[in-house]
């Protein structure tokens, strides 16, 4: 990967400004270190992992749309003792590992980030803002106070950098980022997917399971733009932000890059595009700049501010 496209995010440094987003390939690290290898991202972010395994909700869990997805998987997985083998596996890849991980007390925030924390990772992405899950998700991170406690309990717990992981229901995102800044946090990622529903009109009944889920694709993206725009206007020079929603094409990236993000997630642009949408994004990533006369990811970032 050519320097140009190289980028620094919470201190760690990318070769490329691509990323994973949590739980697009589940649980395995053989699936992060593909995503990694073959795929070309930049980094790749777990599947949220807690303290104990979790079942999460009954099928159906996922409705295809026309503009992206819904998914209520629940944040199914193993545990953090029973997933500490899966990071070494995932750091093959030769990239940096960034473990999601997500609690229902602050307590359980701090044991899964010291569990987590011993196997190696490079960051811990605290999932705040999960829309599908009851006093697990958008239950902290819509209130700064409940942030700040997790974010600052977390923050104090481990050494490696820490990022928040926050939902766009909320009044203002601004507000949440500010109190992520108070508690010490390195890194924002903006957003979550968002809350929503779909119902078959033939049976009269909601077609997934849990009934609502969590809404990714490029429907959400200018709801993204718009936050971390906002979360940069505002602390720009005070947190790195990671840009997340609906990116899929290398114009995404660069819109959300000019909005004041230094790297952007990619979920459900893996399922559109394939596994290796990071290569083709960071192939269109290197056109663009070359054809407009961007020299690095720097003069990129926050240009529309």
């Amino acid at each position: 990967m050519i320097k140009m496209l190289e980028t620094m995010v919470c201190g760690i440094k990318l070769e490329n400004p691509t990323i994973l987003a949590s739980g697009i390939m589940g649980s395995a690290g053989s699936s992060l270190r593909l995503i990694a290898k073959t795929g070309g991202a930049g980094a790749v972010v777990t599947k949220s992992i807690g303290v104990m395994p979790q079942k999460g909700h009954k099928n159906p869990t996922i409705v295809e749309l026309d503009c992206g997805l819904i998914n209520a998987i629940g944040l199914a997985g193993p545990g953090y003792r029973e997933f500490s083998e899966e990071i070494a596996t995932a750091k093959k890849g030769g990239v940096p590992v960034i473990a999601s991980i997500f609690g229902y007390s602050a307590s359980e925030f701090v044991a899964a980030a010291l569990g987590m924390a011993k196997t190696g990772i490079d960051a811990i992405e605290i999932n705040l803002s999960c829309p599908n899950v009851k006093k697990a998700g958008t239950f902290y991170g819509q209130n700064p106070d409940l942030t700040y406690e997790v974010v600052k309990d977390v923050k104090d717990s481990v050494k490696i950098p820490v990022i928040a992981k926050l939902t766009a229901n909320v009044e203002s995102i601004a507000a949440i980022a500010g109190a992520c800044i108070d508690a010490g946090c390195d890194g924002i990622t903006a957003i979550n997917t968002l809350k929503a529903m779909k119902i078959d009109i033939n049976t009269g009944r909601p077609i997934l399971a849990n009934a609502t889920g969590g809404l990714s694709g490029g429907c959400i993206k200018p709801i993204a733009i718009r936050c971390v725009y906002e979360i940069a206007k505002e602390f720009e020079s005070d947190i790195d932000i990671i840009g997340c929603g609906g990116a899929a094409t290398g114009r995404d990236v660069i819109e959300f890059l000019m909005a004041g993000a230094k790297a952007v997630q990619i979920g459900t642009g893996v399922y559109s595009r394939g596994i290796d949408v990071f290569r083709k994004v960071t192939g269109e990533i290197e056109l663009f700049m070359k054809d407009s006369g961007y020299k690095n990811i720097e003069e990129l970032v926050g240009a529309a501010l």
